[in-house]
């Protein structure tokens, strides 16, 4: 269950309003920072996007389908080498002081807070037998943090990028990714599946990525709302989330376990036609839950891209609508918040919204014709100042470039 949080109450006046987030940190400013820090300047600096999931939610780990977009938010790492195996590591975004590591001494069992995610990606390059020595790094970032929009897999991307440029590894975009996601699963703990990582790393401006997390295959798929006369925004609920404390890992072993009782390798090789055989075999309400989100989500998944394909975009609203549905009563993964956003959202005009991202707080995107922005953006506004919800942020979602060396 999501952690209670103490609630404050706001005005709906424009200076309540919470600010839009930035969308990168200047690279010149990032290597400045790293020069004050450290005494020289950098060898390099890299970006990594945050990210949106359309739709496909809770499919990753199931082998399913996903299609996500990179936002133009990135975390940016400035890094130089070190000669003595030392790894420090700075946030500027923590306000602490430099986290001093030694790469021989990595050890998945050690306690280092955020410091947790680019070291983790240090010991999962070294443990793959990539020879990396120490390193100097600093990151700062405009990806909001607990939004649900993969804060965490853009440090750990734009470090293994960092350090895949630095030591000359020459990883490809999926092998980055993929270790990132180890970092991820064996050394912070959190067994979350590919999408985020492959997300940040492989995806380009003006497009979706469509993955088969099956096999890591993907094509990129063209998305422009803009051409249509719509707009997808990301109202950010400010309600912060942490995928570490077991919800997540309960939600992956019970439909890992829903796989095995009905002996298939994973909840993908499950068909809609299936689906209602499958169901009656399942005496466990709960996973019988989590079976028929993951079948009818990938189904909702193939729906987008016919309807892109078609060009109906607004036809993908209802979809979205239908997915929060599913995540909300079969992963149980919402909350108020997210389920407000999509109600009044829906209730103002809007073509349709879900939930993004793990859930239990975090955001929600809105599909919207761009002449109803205003008004969804102040109906969504005003329903959570009468619930006595901190404001959301909200600002759009544009398909942007994957991660890269900016200097």
């Amino acid at each position: 269950m999501p952690t209670p949080r103490p609630m404050r109450e706001q005005t709906a006046s424009a200076s309540a309003t919470p600010p839009v987030p930035a969308a990168e940190v200047a690279a010149g400013d990032v290597a400045a920072a790293f020069a004050a820090l450290y005494g020289r300047m950098p060898e390099g600096v890299w970006a990594a996007p945050g990210r949106v999931n359309l739709i496909g939610e809770y499919t990753d780990f199931n082998n399913g389908f996903v299609m996500p977009l990179a936002l133009p938010h990135t975390t940016v790492a400035a890094a130089s080498r070190r000669a003595d195996g030392i790894l420090r590591l700075h946030s500027a975004d923590t306000g602490g002081e430099v986290v001093r590591l030694h790469v021989d001494d990595l050890d998945p069992a050690a306690d280092l807070g955020w410091a947790a995610y680019p070291a983790g990606v240090a010991w999962a390059l070294r443990e793959a037998g990539h020879r990396i020595g120490g390193a100097d790094v600093h990151l700062a970032s405009t990806v909001p943090s607990g939004a649900g929009l993969s804060s965490s897999a853009a440090l750990e991307v734009v470090t293994a990028l960092a350090l895949n440029d630095l030591f000359g590894l020459g990883l490809p975009p999926v092998e980055t990714a993929r270790l990132s996601q180890r970092a991820e699963n064996a050394f912070v703990g959190v067994p979350c599946g590919a999408m985020d990582q492959i997300a940040s790393t492989c995806c380009t401006a003006g497009h979706l990525l469509h993955l088969d997390t099956r096999d890591l295959t993907y094509r990129h798929v063209p998305f422009d709302p803009g051409a249509f006369g719509l707009r997808l925004l990301v109202v950010d609920t400010q309600v912060k989330h942490a995928l570490g404390d077991g919800a997540y890992a309960e939600r992956r072993s019970g439909c890992e376990r829903g796989a095995r009782l009905l002996g298939v390798r994973s909840l993908r090789d499950l068909t809609p036609d299936g689906l209602d055989h499958a169901l009656d075999r399942l005496d466990d309400g709960t996973v019988r839950a989590y079976v028929r989100h993951v079948v009818t989500e990938n189904q909702r998944v193939g729906q987008v891209v016919d309807n892109l394909a078609d060009g109906d975009v607004r036809a993908v609203g209802p979809v979205l609508t239908a997915g929060h549905a599913s995540l909300r009563d079969d992963m149980r993964v919402s909350c108020p918040e997210l389920d407000l956003v999509v109600a009044t959202a829906n209730a103002a005009g809007a073509l349709g919204a879900r939930m993004t991202g793990g859930g239990f707080g975090g955001s929600a995107i809105v599909l919207t014709e761009d002449r109803d922005v205003p008004a969804v953006t102040q109906a969504v506004q005003q329903a959570f100042t009468a619930a006595g919800h901190r404001l959301p942020r909200v600002f759009p979602a544009e398909p942007s470039a994957g991660a890269r060396r900016v200097s």
